[in-house]
């Protein structure tokens, strides 16, 4: 069974940093892209960061570009989002994903191709 789980979420003062990670379980992910995606209460899920199966490429959103960086260690099958700089609107829960098994290397997956979701970690930035 393929899962993906999230932690490091929590409570943080505005200008603060967070360290996500997301474990994946029951299949290598080593091969596809990843990507993470919030979702804040009231609105639709946001993408946040994509990153290629070898690490070498990323993407993300004018919106956090310059203070989130998506990093991946295939050894461990887990991708990391490591959150600077961090404002009251990002304030939202936090899923990783992952497209079905040999469907997207890069970064630029659709949103609706992400086969798998984790089932998030809350972040909560204070101001």
């Amino acid at each position: 069974q393929v899962q993906l789980v999230e932690s490091g979420g929590g409570l943080v003062q505005a200008g603060g940093s967070l360290r996500l990670s997301c474990a994946a379980s029951g299949r290598t992910f080593s091969r596809d892209a990843m990507g993470w995606f919030r979702q804040a209460p009231g609105k639709d899920r946001e993408f946040v960061a994509a990153i290629s199966w070898s690490g070498s490429r990323t993407y993300y959103p004018d919106s956090v570009k310059g203070r989130f960086t998506i990093s991946r260690d295939n050894a461990k099958n887990t991708v990391y989002l490591q959150m600077n700089s961090l404002k009251p609107e990002d304030t939202a829960v936090y899923h990783c994903a992952a497209p079905k098994e040999g469907t997207w290397y890069g970064p630029h997956v659709p949103m609706d191709e992400y086969e798998y979701w984790g089932q998030g970690t809350k972040v909560t930035v204070s101001s």
